[in-house]
């Protein structure tokens, strides 16, 4: 009996641990290829490169518009402006202080100066114009590279949907799916509306993703 308990133990934890590797080697795959990608598109748009499928794809986009969408995309769109992010911020900081997350808290608040710092530097350095192929519903006078709603909702959504996970794991396929559907709409509000190239918004997802990866990370590293 003893023997059987051992080597059931022995196999569920090579099982487990075969999981895990896997897992940290997609990751480590994944976060090589976003960096590849991430310097190719830093390169063009340092050299003041054009991306040809960059306007195609939002003139495409634009023959959609009607005021219907119009309206949808300035409320979709507000999800990551600066005021809204900065209440959703203070509610999800208190709730984990609240909760007596320590960790967590210390971490979300690193992540989001992070995020803020990364997408302010990069803008500050890459300087790239917003795009004018018509007259856009908002105005905006920021840089356009990274795109910071992308960088920042992939932040702020993607970090409060790894703590609601962590916590309520019975939910955790609807939390993620609410969280990339957050995300994924507040990258389109911004082609629609006109103020963003699609490789804007890449960037800004793939940093977000990567900044989001190593917050977690150090969360795993000191729960451990």
């Amino acid at each position: 009996m003893k023997s059987f308990l051992s080597d059931r133990f022995a196999a569920i934890y090579t099982r487990l641990a075969t999981k895990v590797t896997t897992f940290g080697i997609l990751g480590l795959a994944f976060c090589f290829l976003a960096l590849i990608v991430l310097g190719w598109l830093c390169e063009e748009v340092w050299e003041k490169e054009t991306f040809r499928f960059d306007a195609v794809l939002l003139l495409a986009l634009h023959r959609s518009a009607n005021p219907l969408l119009d309206r949808l995309m300035l409320s979709i769109t507000r999800l990551g402006n600066p005021e809204f992010v900065v209440g959703t911020v203070v509610v999800g900081l208190g709730w984990l202080v609240w909760r007596h997350k320590k960790l967590e808290s210390g971490v979300f608040i690193i992540a989001c100066l992070g995020a803020l710092l990364l997408n302010n530097g990069m803008k500050s350095i890459f300087t790239r114009p917003r795009p004018m192929l018509w007259q856009p519903l908002i105005r905006e006078v920021s840089y356009s590279f990274p795109s910071g709603h992308a960088l920042g909702s992939s932040v702020l959504y993607g970090f409060l949907a790894y703590v609601f996970a962590r916590h309520y794991p019975q939910r955790l396929y609807l939390i993620y799916s609410i969280a990339i559907a957050i995300i994924g709409l507040i990258g389109l509000s911004r082609l629609y509306l006109g103020v963003h190239y699609p490789t804007d918004i890449l960037a800004g997802y793939i940093i977000g993703a990567l900044w989001l990866s190593i917050c977690i990370a150090l969360i795993k590293h000191f729960d451990s």
